[in-house]
């Protein structure tokens, strides 16, 4: 899959359609033009845009390591979603706006959709623990704590300190702060210290290298009726033909859970992929 590069602006996309000139590889030099020409104008880039009015392509996992992210579905209907599913509360808007003005790679947030599947998925399972391999600026583990009983409890982890302080700058202004326990350090180390835990739900959206570690760690802390949910499984649609080693640890952990007899799943083509996980029996 060709990958174009557009210059660095607020806002910065390189989302393909899959029925684009790119997508295809048809690649010629006025396509490229005009794409790098919508996204130097485009209101993203301009920074003319609130998070409650972002579309799918913002929330794009636009980043030296996955700089296209497969678009399976036309903005006109992401937006459609998204003024279709229940609004973020004021806090999480304004952490969306605080991470997309202060941090260097604001797509990792995961924004609204996604996170609400989340928060349904918690809500759904009843869940009393919730586990977080990536805490990033917290809007993800902020919208699983709030489908928690107030007796609940999330632990999230992360290795980014200035991420990790911006989470807990956030934390201590929402009313479900409170249940959200930020441990800093390898998500690994952190695995380490929970085996004595059982988790109802299970988020991984770490370091993509570490992904088959991370499931094979937390599997074990899955709860018998417990949902686990994996980010960024299409990674670009780079599964296919994978290079880099990132792409290479998507595409076995992929294939480590199509072939796991423990479990049974479901891909979804939401957002960068999202693989669903619960035990077989």
């Amino acid at each position: 899959m060709p990958i174009v590069h557009s210059a660095p602006t607020h806002g910065n996309i390189t989302e393909i359609s899959l029925n684009s000139p790119l997508a295809l590889g048809n690649t010629n030099s006025r396509s490229c033009e005009l794409l790098i020409e919508y996204l130097l104008n485009s209101p993203l880039a301009l920074g003319n845009m609130n998070s409650r009015d972002r579309p799918r392509s913002d929330f794009a996992d636009d980043t030296p390591e996955n700089p296209i992210m497969l678009t399976l579905v036309s903005d006109e209907i992401e937006r459609y979603a998204v003024q279709h599913t229940t609004p973020l509360p004021d806090y999480l808007a304004d952490l969306t706006d605080y991470t997309f003005t202060n941090m260097n790679i604001p797509q990792m947030i995961c924004g609204p959709i996604e996170g609400t599947l989340l928060q349904f998925l918690v809500w759904t399972s009843q869940a009393k623990r919730v586990l977080e391999l990536g805490t990033f600026t917290g809007f993800s583990s902020q919208m699983m704590a709030a489908a928690l009983p107030d007796d609940g409890i999330l632990v999230t982890c992360d290795i980014d300190p200035k991420a990790a302080a911006t989470a807990k700058e956030f934390y201590d202004k929402t009313p479900h702060g409170r249940k959200i326990d930020l441990r800093l350090g390898p998500a690994l180390e952190t695995l380490e210290t929970l085996q004595d835990w059982t988790f109802d739900v299970i988020f991984i959206d770490a370091d993509k290298t570490n992904y088959s570690a991370y499931y094979e760690k937390a599997v074990d802390l899955l709860a018998p009726r417990g949902v686990m949910a994996v980010d960024n499984v299409l990674w670009g649609g780079r599964v296919l033909d994978p290079k880099s080693d990132e792409d290479h640890a998507i595409a076995a952990f992929n294939e480590r859970v199509k072939n796991d007899e423990r479990v049974r799943h479901v891909l979804l083509p939401i957002r960068d992929g999202v693989m669903l996980i619960r035990r077989s029996s």
